[in-house]
């Protein structure tokens, strides 16, 4: 059950920003901005530099993304980003009032564990300083963390269930979301052209897949000559791509290989990456998938949701009892 709660743990509080407290209403007590504290809950100050290392992992997350924040997004994230140290916060204070008592051997094993992705204590330093963090900062967050956890695991999760009824009820009332659409499992051989190949050199290449196509027609293995050929990583596969889904390749390619019957090698196909011989090897048309297949997943997916719903709710209660002071961010 740990490593349940844990991932339960994960979804809620990495989705606070979302989730919870977005409502403008929370907003409305906001005072004169101070230097270093951007909130203050029952006395409990929320740094400056809490708010700053959050929205610069917002950014690193979003651009990482090709989703680069600014203007009126950026204002829109950063009163997320605010209400989710507020309710962060408003946890933590509540997981202590429980005697919610963290175990330091705990807290030493997590931080080995993170140092464990990295190959060098270095490199795990370089890591925490781009994400203005220091180690016992880390630790800290650590510690503050697995508080939240227990407390949401002892209050929440260990008291939330989903019946079979439930969860029945919900695979009934959306068949669509359990549709497994037409598949199409293709193999290929690919010769590359480049983005700036001039038409001699598109010839060259267009001959190349020619003399390979010729290869084919007079018997020889497709496989063989994707693993002497291809120019695509499938080629130690025999050009095998495994099943895909319309959507999951190029246009032009998936269009062919959905056409083409199994055991049938297509014409040559261009496509942004180059020629292609395609092969299909097998097709799955739509089914839907059975409740007994999903049931599992199912009733996880609805107890995360329950859960998710359980926690908002109760950190808008703590909120409105609380004595919250919000500053200003739009200056940051």
């Amino acid at each position: 059950m740990h490593s349940e709660h844990g991932r339960y743990f994960r979804v809620l509080v990495t989705t606070l920003v979302l989730l919870l407290l977005a409502s403008p209403t929370l907003l409305a007590d906001q005072k004169e901005p101070s230097k270093d504290t951007v909130a203050v809950v029952n006395g409990v100050e929320i740094s400056r530099a809490d708010f700053d290392a959050e929205i610069s992992r917002a950014r690193q997350q979003f651009a990482g993304m090709g989703q680069p924040i600014s203007g009126e997004r950026l204002s829109e994230i950063k009163k997320d980003v605010l209400e989710n140290l507020i309710g962060r916060e408003l946890l933590y204070q509540t997981s202590q009032k429980h005697g919610i008592k963290v175990d330091e051997a705990a807290i030493n094993n997590q931080l080995a564990m993170l140092k464990k992705r990295f190959p060098s204590e270095a490199e795990f330093n370089k890591v925490l300083s781009k994400n203005n963090l220091s180690e016992a900062a880390m630790r800290a967050q650590l510690e503050r963390n697995t508080a939240i956890k227990e407390f949401i695991d002892k209050q929440f999760v260990q008291k939330v269930t989903i019946s079979d009824k439930e969860s029945k009820a919900y695979y009934e009332s959306n068949p669509d979301l359990f549709k497994q659409p037409e598949q199409v499992q293709a193999s290929h051989i690919l010769i590359k052209i480049d983005s700036k190949a001039d038409e001699s050199q598109k010839a060259q290449a267009r001959k190349k897949i020619e003399k390979i196509q010729k290869r084919l027609q007079k018997g020889e293995d497709f496989a063989a000559l994707a693993k002497e050929f291809s120019q695509c990583p499938s080629n130690a596969k025999g050009g095998d791509l495994g099943y895909f889904q319309r959507g999951q390749m190029v246009p032009a390619f998936e269009q062919v290989a959905f056409a083409l019957k199994p055991g049938v090698v297509s014409d040559i196909v261009e496509t942004k990456f180059g020629y292609h011989l395609i092969k299909v090897i097998g097709k799955k048309s739509e089914t839907t998938i059975p409740y007994k297949d999903v049931k599992d997943k199912l009733e996880q997916h609805l107890k995360r949701e329950k859960i998710q719903k359980e926690v908002t709710l109760h950190v808008e209660k703590l909120n409105e009892k609380a004595k919250v002071e919000r500053f200003s961010t739009d200056d940051f």
